[in-house]
This record gives structure tokens, sequence and C-alpha cells, in this order.
């Protein structure tokens, strides 16, 4: 599954699941197309939920990284603005076990770091309202799930990007059931930076999931258009002041 940070062009670049024991320079050259990529693996438990995030070193200078199970946070400067930031790939396991401690992990080094503005993005394997499943039996923990992954939320002082495209991101293959399981979280500091910042979600390729585009785009649509109120066409002299101006 890739999910895509940037612009007009890819600023970072995440796959989950790559089911990677080991990548060299060679391979993520290939990935992404040329040789101007840095790069952290994480090999998860024997390929099995391995990460990969990629970013162009003329776009974003990387100073150092922590990882665990689970998820990978990337510091560095994004050289166009001279801001530090720190972008978080994740995927979390299926266990709700395993949900509560990956939170209690990013959490720790969150509250540890100086730096303000956060993106935490990938499959958290995680819903935030019973409306953002389809199809999918309530396993009794899932009260549990909303509960705690809304706390982490709330206690990392976390914004939801606004959403566009599909409602949900994970779909099973028979689509019978579906699910929001995947998004991208961010913290107030960097929508100071990228106040546009939206969250697109396209169609689904190989994977079951969607990839997600994380965009700011600010576009010039030139003069805004003049514009009337109806009413004031009722007012005496209104069609003379037009012709006089």
């Amino acid at each position: 599954m890739r999910h895509v940070i940037g612009r007009e062009e890819a600023d970072f670049v995440f796959i989950q699941e790559t089911k990677s024991k080991e990548l060299s320079d060679a391979r993520c050259f290939v990935i992404w197309g040329d040789n101007n990529v840095g790069w952290i693996h994480n090999k998860g438990d024997e390929g099995s939920g391995s990460l990969l995030s990629m970013w162009p070193k003329d776009v974003f200078e990387y100073e150092s990284h922590v990882m665990g199970t689970g998820y990978i946070a990337v510091y560095g400067q994004h050289l166009k603005t001279s801001y530090r930031c720190v972008v978080v790939n994740v995927y979390s396991s299926c266990s709700l076990r395993g949900k509560k401690t990956l939170w209690e992990d990013i959490s720790k080094v969150r509250q540890s770091s100086h730096v303000l503005a956060w993106c935490i993005c990938g499959d958290f394997n995680a819903v935030r309202s019973s409306n953002e499943r389809k199809g999918i039996t309530d396993r009794g923990e899932q009260k549990s799930e909303v509960n705690g992954f809304n706390s982490f939320i709330d206690s990392n002082f976390l914004l939801d990007l606004p959403l566009v495209g599909k409602k949900f991101t994970w779909f099973k293959p028979d689509g019978t059931a579906k699910s929001r399981i995947d998004r991208v979280l961010v913290t107030e500091d960097w929508l100071l930076l990228w106040p546009k910042s939206k969250q697109y979600v396209l169609r689904r390729e190989v994977s079951d999931h969607c990839a997600l585009v994380v965009k700011s785009v600010e576009k010039d649509w030139g003069p805004k258009p003049c514009r009337t109120i109806d009413a004031w066409l009722l007012e005496r002299g209104f069609n003379r002041m037009v012709k006089d101006k």
C-alpha cells in the first residue's frame, strides 16, 4: 500500500507491507525512479508488517529517525520552507493489544520531541466511529478500539485532515465489507505551514487498500467575478449608477 505526502511532486512516499526483509539503495532507486532519494526501512517481523519511508533529498533534509513495532518516525527539515517536521509511517497490528501498544509508543516519541509540525499517516487498523465500518461483525472490542483511538488522537492534539474522494479506504475483495482504517493525522502547526492540506483517497489497484495522497494546493483563479444581489435592481437609481460607473 502506498501513501504520498506532498504538493505537485511527492515529498514523501510510504509503503506498508513491503514483504521485504532487506532493501538496498539500488532497489530503492528502482522503486523511486532515480537516485535522488533517501529512505528508511523497518523490516518488521520477517518481512511481515514491514514499512518503507522514502523522500527526495532536494526537498527534505533527513536528520534522524525513530522506529519501533509498526512505525517509522522521520525527523528533518523541509528545505523550501526551512521548517523542521516529523513524518510518521504507520502500519498497525490487527489486535487491540497491538494497537494500544502502538498508540502508546508514538505518544511517547511525540511527547519527547520539541518539533511541533507532525504528520502521522498510514494503516491504523482502527476507526473513530462505528460508521467507519460496514459489513463487519462487531467483535466486542470495537467500542474499546474507538475510545482508545480517539483518546490517542485527542491527547496528542492531532487533527484529521479533510477527506476527498471515497468514504472508505479498505474493501473486502467481494465487496461485502469496507472500512476507513487508513488516515492522515496532523498537528495544528503542520496546518499553519500547509493550511490547504487534504487527504485524497485514490481508487484501489493491486491492494485491498486505497492509496492516500496528501496535497496542499493553492490555486490562483485570477480576479474574483463581479457579483450582484437581485434586490439591488429594484432600488431607484441603481441602473443609472451602474451606467455612470
